[in-house]
């Protein structure tokens, strides 16, 4: 816990803006990252009072999200061993207006590293065709994902069906390797090029959020450039190396 609690401060200032005015869903693992962990949605009771919190009634009902708003807030997370932080793609201001189109490039257990690359480099061609910003990260796993700036004015629907559409005219270009089944046991180890994340209160990691796993690997923002990098693994940056 020492550990993460020195990387969440020292990180604090970097990740701070990707979190700032966001409700924020956690993976906790209090029994450490061997054992299984939990998600925690509503902040808890023993929270003090200090922690910034935002209120949304949804479909599971009325919650108090953490809203990450200071150094301080990250080393409370800590504290509570919450080692995957998400946070809302949208902000707490317009939580049914994305900020983000979110694109996840999710292997299968059969999927090598060479397609994933592949795949996201089909993004990276679209996405430079159609003149789109967009930003890639890998998962600190095994994935990489793509997070595209969205303005005002746009809605879930609309963010997951762009996602959508692109995603099958790029799964059309290498249908060995791609599957459309939701149930992961039914991809026989294909990659699904998941859009399903655009909804809201639908979360993927945050940037340099660490992942429950050996040498706590981290979800790690990196350029286009990189994908050409041979050294390039989705688990390449730990709490070690990224700090």
């Amino acid at each position: 816990k020492r550990d993460i609690l020195r990387y969440f401060a020292t990180i604090g200032p970097t990740v701070l803006p990707h979190l700032a005015s966001r409700g924020l869903n956690l993976q906790r693992f209090p029994d450490g990252s061997s054992r299984k962990g939990f998600w925690q949605k509503d902040v808890p009771g023993h929270a003090p009072k200090w922690v910034s919190r935002w209120r949304y009634t949804g479909l599971e009902g009325t919650k108090d999200y953490v809203v990450v708003d200071s150094v301080a807030t990250m080393a409370w997370l800590a504290q509570e061993a919450a080692l995957e932080l998400h946070p809302w793609t949208s902000r707490t201001i317009s939580p049914h207006e994305p900020t983000f189109a979110l694109i996840d490039v999710d292997p299968g257990d059969k999927t090598t590293w060479d397609e994933v690359l592949v795949l996201t480099r089909l993004y990276r061609t679209a996405l430079q065709h159609l003149d789109v910003i967009g930003l890639p990260k890998t998962t600190g796993k095994r994935g990489i994902q793509v997070w595209v700036p969205v303005r005002r004015g746009y809605s879930f629907e609309d963010t997951r069906t762009w996602v959508e559409q692109l995603s099958l005219t790029i799964g059309r270009l290498v249908p060995d390797i791609v599957s459309w089944e939701w149930a992961k046991r039914s991809r026989g180890g294909k990659a699904r090029l998941d859009f399903t994340q655009n909804a809201v209160n639908k979360t993927l990691v945050a940037p340099y959020s660490l992942r429950p796993a050996a040498g706590a690997p981290v979800s790690a923002p990196i350029r286009w450039e990189e994908l050409d990098d041979p050294a390039l693994r989705s688990s390449r940056w730990t709490i070690d190396t990224m700090s």
